[in-house]
Parts: C-alpha cells; sequence; structure tokens
C-alpha cells in the first residue's frame, strides 16, 4: 500500500471506529508499528489532531472536529473533479454546478505553486462540446481507472503513451501515439492523439483503452488540435 493511501485508510479507521491500538491500525494495513506511529507524526503535521492515550489498553483517537490544514489532492484527482463539473455542465439541465466550479476555485487556492502550474497545463488539454446524435452509445464500458495517471504524465512530461485499443469491431491493436487533448463529449470520453505510424489524428475512445504505459524515453511536441464547432476548452470559477 502506498504511503498516501495507508494514512488515508488510518483516518478513515480513526473516524469510522473512533479509536484504536497501534497493533490494530497496523494489522488493518499490513504494515509496522513503527510505520504506523511515523504515519500518525506526519498526519499530525498535516493538520489532524490525533491523541494518544498511555499504558496498557491504551490507543490514538481522531479528534471529531479534526481536519487537516493542507490540502492532499493531486493534480489528476483534481482533473477529475474538473472533468466531473464539466460533464455536469454539459448537461444542461443539471443545477448546482455554480457551486462546484467555486468550490474547485477554492481548492486550486490552496494548492502549492508547482501543483498549479501542472493543474493549469492539465486543463489547458481539456475539450468539451455535444455527441453527434447518429453516434451509438449503446455499447459504452466502464474507464480504466490507471488512464488518468497515465494521462499526467503523458500530457505534462510530453511522453509517448502506449496501449491496446478495442475498435467497435473488436479488433485489438497496440497503439504508441502523442496525447494532444482530452475529448469529452459526454456520455463518450476520447484520448485525442497524433499517431506517427498514420502520420495524423486519431480519436480513441477511453473505455476501450487498456493497459496504457507512459514511454518515458520517448517524447514529443505539442500539435494544434481544430476541432469541430460547439467544441470548447474547459474553463471553470
Amino acid at each position: 500500500m502506498q504511503i498516501r493511501d495507508r494514512q488515508d485508510a488510518i483516518i478513515r479507521s480513526l473516524r469510522r471506529e473512533g479509536s484504536s491500538t497501534i497493533e490494530q491500525i497496523a494489522q488493518s494495513v499490513d504494515a509496522s508499528r513503527s510505520t504506523i506511529l511515523r504515519d500518525i507524526s506526519a498526519l499530525r503535521d498535516q493538520g489532524f489532531v490525533i491523541h494518544s492515550e498511555p499504558g496498557r489498553g491504551g490507543g490514538v483517537y481522531l479528534d471529531p472536529q479534526s481536519v487537516q490544514t493542507t490540502a492532499r489532492l493531486t493534480v489528476p484527482e483534481i482533473f477529475a473533479l474538473v472533468i466531473s463539473v464539466a460533464s455536469i455542465r454539459a448537461a444542461a439541465n443539471l443545477p448546482f454546478f455554480e457551486l462546484a466550479d467555486a468550490g474547485l476555485a477554492k481548492i486550486e487556492k490552496s494548492l502549492p505553486s508547482d501543483k498549479v502550474r501542472d493543474l493549469r497545463r492539465f486543463m489547458d488539454c481539456l475539450w468539451i462540446g455535444p455527441l453527434a446524435p447518429q453516434v451509438d452509445t449503446s455499447n459504452i464500458g466502464s474507464v480504466d481507472s490507471s488512464l488518468l495517471t497515465a494521462f499526467e504524465t503523458a500530457f505534462l512530461k510530453r511522453h509517448l503513451l502506449q496501449f491496446q485499443y478495442c475498435d467497435a469491431k473488436n479488433n485489438v491493436t497496440e497503439r504508441r501515439v502523442e496525447p494532444q487533448a482530452l475529448l469529452i463529449l459526454p456520455p463518450l470520453w476520447y484520448l485525442v492523439a497524433w499517431d506517427p505510424k498514420r502520420s495524423d489524428f486519431r480519436h480513441f475512445r477511453m473505455d476501450r483503452i487498456t493497459k496504457p504505459e507512459c514511454l518515458s524515453d520517448r517524447k514529443f511536441q505539442r500539435r494544434h488540435v481544430s476541432f469541430d464547432e460547439g467544441v470548447k476548452k474547459v474553463r471553470y470559477a
């Protein structure tokens, strides 16, 4: 388990159980006692108020009013929130997206400057528009959860992206492309990329992409992508 995931699990456990011993926490996250003590110290540094009860039978508990004082969201997580809000806005008939926009703006203000820079570069690749009525949406699959992290590296570091793609005829091919944009045409999401083998742009439905991998030894330059009328760059408050 990654450090951040483990620390999140500790906070969830303490919120749910009220209190726990170090041994119980260590067992639940499959970590050593010393690791949990370091995690608790780090969580305190982040603003969580975690009390300790010494002696036999003692343990730790989280102050019910405790909140962290620093943002722990990663750029892909915030980007996922932006995508969600953009999708709500595109639906045009769902309320409260203005509040969601304002909330995202507040989150951005709490980020360190390097994350803000990465977020804005990531946002520069996000476009949204209406889906043509003749497009078949009856066979939409789930999107691989690892895609967004792979996209972050590919877009921010300009690394080629390799993946397997299953087309509409169920033909599976190995693709190596230069990611240029993410296009949301609700309910479909597309990766817009330059395909060096075909010397042209290609649109890949994200629910048909599997096994994404960034090629750190291969870099590329941004290209200008032309979109149809009605497709706009995503913005939020």
